[in-house]
């Protein structure tokens, strides 16, 4: 059973968003397409008079010059600063040029955003019907290179992912983008790692020197880019070779075929799939070029491709934003529905899969490690819409190097902790007095830490305010609003063992002894009743607000 009780939208107002800026050393030398979706940014390069970019305008930044390159924001403004692949806009974009983002085009810009520093891939052409095309009669065998043996770089899709964290965040970056031409220094570096660490953890994880894992990552992103009609310079270019040659004896030492070949046999396949995300994103960006040129303006797409995740896990817990539409987070055989506003952190160490459905966007906030944040079960909280341009402020801070000069990782998970108190306040009676509800407010941020909800320091009139405001005295509010919260999380079919840790329990006894007393059930009992009550009925929002203390 799917753990829930989802709480109603965040009675919080969101913080005032601060000026930002992106220097020469927080990016890659790289084109870099800058659009502003609120307020007001400005780019200068190499010492010319600064562009001004207002809401609804973007920028083609070229490479040239970056030494001297700057993006600045002004408070308020929300803009996304977006590196497409290596080789896009290369024609007839090599000067800084503004130009306008039709509405349409916003959306696909901001899940571009997503795609782009997260590992979501999209429906597609799978690398087993490829592999399939390959092999059927008169195609030629593949030459026994050394990279063949390793039963992990089978397929066409990307080569197996490294667990280590230095090694995985290098691998995730070239999956995105495999036209990334960095020595393994300059990954070491990028990564906190050291070339030799660095090396080590490749070969350890999956069997292949960097240098395999990063050619067998750029054959499979060729494979997709041949498949959705790009010419071979065209790919070459996308993922990584210098030279159409070069491709060309990678593709033919790897599958037994040049890439025009293999462009013969797919085509002899019609509907042999679709485009992957990959692909459809590289299309998307090249009709955003043609826009930006003014040249066959193209309409934006009517809808959004679904999305989803490989499996995986992570080292550190990942908040997850729902912006427009749906979702689902899926571990092991539970499901955790994900809907507009709501946000969710994926725990640590856990092995999932994140989807997206048609016509929905997710934004990644940020991150929190084990040791800030005590979670083993997904812990999700619902924004509502005015907080949107904020939350994609934090996500375009968190994994970019646009970001105010006081930016500081852990503010998401103070974020975080303060909107699941608003939440818990909506289900309690309040006092008025602001010093009183000031305590009031502690107690929920802390009611899941041992000993948090009676380590408060509290003065006699405190003590005055609660008894008049709310008809209870303290610890009879502090106990009344544990047993509330344990009743939401039971009736979404929490474990009562999990409840009680939860609220700040150490005993399971000693819980259900308080729970029977406010309630007139044990926590069993009660469970049961809820859940015939429930029986057959769909439950919205699944996910709970409660699920973690944060240190």
């Amino acid at each position: 059973m799917v753990v829930a009780s989802s709480f109603a939208a965040g009675a919080s107002d969101p913080p005032p968003i601060p000026g930002a800026r992106l220097g020469p050393a927080d990016a890659p030398v790289r084109p870099l397409l800058l659009w502003v979706r609120a307020g007001t940014a400005h780019v200068r390069l190499d010492g010319r008079p600064a562009l001004h970019l207002k809401a609804g305008e973007g920028a083609w930044i070229p490479a040239d010059g970056w030494a001297e390159r700057a993006i600045t924001t002004e408070p308020g403004t929300v803009a996304f600063p977006l590196w497409p692949h290596a080789g896009v806009g290369a024609r007839g974009l090599s000067e800084l040029t503004r130009f306008d983002v039709p509405s349409g085009w916003q959306d696909w810009l901001i899940q571009l955003f997503n795609l782009q520093v997260t590992p979501f891939s999209g429906r597609g052409y799978s690398p087993e019907a490829i592999e399939e095309l390959l092999r059927r009669p008169g195609s030629r065998s593949p030459a026994p290179v050394e990279v063949e043996r390793n039963p992990s770089s089978a397929g066409f899709a990307s080569p197996a992912m490294p667990r280590a964290r230095g090694a995985r965040a290098a691998a995730e970056e070239l999956v995105r983008d495999p036209a990334l031409d960095l020595t393994v220094e300059q990954w070491a570096s990028r990564v906190l790692s050291s070339a030799r660490t660095l090396r080590r953890d490749f070969l350890a994880d999956t069997g292949l020197t960097f240098e395999q894992w990063r050619l067998l990552c750029r054959l499979g992103a060729a494979v997709e880019f041949l498949a959705a009609g790009y010419d071979v310079d065209q790919v070459a270019a996308r993922v990584g070779f210098a030279s159409r040659n070069g491709l060309t004896r990678a593709f033919k030492g790897r599958f037994g075929l040049t890439p025009h070949e293999f462009r013969r046999q797919l085509s002899a396949r019609p509907g042999a799939g679709g485009l992957t995300q990959r692909a459809a994103a590289a299309r998307q960006t090249d009709d955003l070029i043609r826009m930006m040129r003014k040249t066959d303006t193209p309409a934006a797409p009517e809808m959004l491709p679904a999305a989803s995740t490989p499996s995986h896990t992570n080292d550190i817990h990942v908040l997850s934003w729902m912006y427009r539409g749906s979702g689902y987070l899926d571990i092991g055989d539970q499901r955790y529905e994900r809907e507009r506003g709501v946000a969710t952190w994926i725990p640590a160490g856990m092995e999932h899969v994140t989807g997206l459905r048609e016509n929905s966007v997710s934004l990644p906030l940020g991150n929190a490690s084990t040791g800030d944040l005590q979670l083993t079960v997904p812990l999700q909280v619902r924004f509502s819409p005015a907080w949107d341009d904020y939350l994609m402020f934090c996500s375009i801070s968190a994994r970019s190097g646009l970001r105010p000069d006081d930016h500081n990782p852990r503010h998401i998970l103070d974020l975080f902790t303060e909107q699941v108190a608003a939440q818990r306040a909506l289900s309690v009676p309040m006092p008025t007095d602001p010093r009183a509800r000031a305590v009031a407010m502690e107690c929920l941020r802390r009611i899941g830490e041992p000993g948090g909800t009676h380590d408060v320091d509290v003065r006699a009139e405190i003590h005055r305010a609660f008894r008049d405001e709310t008809g209870m005295t303290l610890g009879r509010w502090r106990y009344a609003t544990r047993m509330r919260i344990a009743r939401d999380l039971l009736a979404g079919g929490a474990p009562p063992s999990a409840v009680a840790r939860r609220i700040g329990y150490a005993h399971l006894p000693t819980f259900s002894a308080a729970f029977s007393r406010f309630h007139g059930l044990s926590p069993r009992d009660y469970q049961q009743r809820e859940s015939e009550r429930n029986q057959g009925r769909p439950r919205a929002g699944e996910g709970t607000a409660e699920g973690a203390s944060c240190r």
